[in-house]
């Protein structure tokens, strides 16, 4: 299925139906590969809050699934339902959906030539890598007032930090647990290179999450992280979103951002990488 197709039904909100009749042999063929070599390198490495949402969701080898059910199990579980789109979508509509519970799941699946990367989301990035954590009540509730909080920095103009914190958690975070460091974040779960960097790369720094922090420090989206966050807990995320973020914006714009690849005095480091030398620091 292209990821140019724009789907003749497409609603304001950019939602459309899923033609789940419409996948090739082909696509399904993809998804069993992709999910077939995640779904093992992910064992040891992922924390158990994804782990066990796999198949409580019945993501499963047998090919792409049917969102329909999948989006009965969620919202009997924490109240969420998936919606489809055709591909990205405008800031201020996804943040919408996921102020109401609505994960937008992509509508097609890459190639095989794209199969170990690719610029934008696909069906396979967005289902097995962002729904299941939604299983979790905690990171569910983060979820949404994440999208409440992208609403509103909208109107504040202070969108960039907002996309900072949900680039360095929902999508390439990291948490502490009793067996060590594990993944939490899509991007990472849904990578085959980026599962295995993050964690035994001795390149990127490994740094405690800190809210302010976070909002402060760039990002590459076309490569390989130089520095993840790590988590104590999925409480800690959803405290950290609950005040109200006017005057941490206002902070934050009288202060300069952050390269990735630099330590800070303060950070709770869990480990230096090497990506510092890079850059002569």
């Amino acid at each position: 299925m292209r990821a140019d197709f724009h789907p003749p039904d497409m609603k304001d909100d950019y939602t459309c139906e899923h033609r789940f009749d419409e996948y090739t042999q082909e696509d399904h063929a993809i998804w069993r590969e992709l999910f077939n070599r995640q779904s093992k390198l992910l064992v040891g490495r992922a924390c158990d809050e994804y782990l066990q949402s796999l198949p409580a969701l019945g993501v499963t080898a047998e090919g792409i699934p049917d969102f329909r059910r999948m989006s009965d199990i969620l919202e009997k579980a924490t109240g969420w339902q998936i919606v489809t789109v055709p591909g990205l979508i405008p800031g201020d509509v996804f943040h919408g959906h996921l102020a109401n519970r609505r994960f937008p799941v992509t509508y097609w699946i890459r190639s095989r030539e794209q199969i170990d990367y690719l610029a934008e989301p696909d069906i396979f990035h967005d289902l097995f890598g962002h729904v299941p954590m939604l299983m979790n009540p905690i990171f569910a509730d983060y979820m949404q007032e994440f999208g409440k909080g992208g609403v509103k920095a909208e109107n504040l103009h202070a969108l960039r930090f907002l996309e900072r914190l949900y680039w360095y958690t929902v999508e390439f975070g990291l948490i502490k647990t009793p067996d060590g460091i594990k993944i939490y974040g899509s991007g990472i779960v849904s990578s085959k290179t980026e599962s295995i960097y993050c964690l035994e790369s001795t390149r990127p720094h490994r740094i405690g999450f800190d809210l302010k922090r976070v909002m402060r420090t760039e990002y590459r989206y076309d490569k390989l992280q130089e520095s993840y966050f790590v988590i104590d807990n999925f409480e800690q995320l959803f405290d950290a979103t609950l005040p109200d973020f006017t005057p941490v914006y206002a902070e934050l714009r009288g202060q300069p951002d952050i390269e990735p690849y630099i330590i800070l005095p303060e950070d709770k480091v869990f480990h230096a990488g090497s990506v510092a030398a890079e850059h002569g620091k």
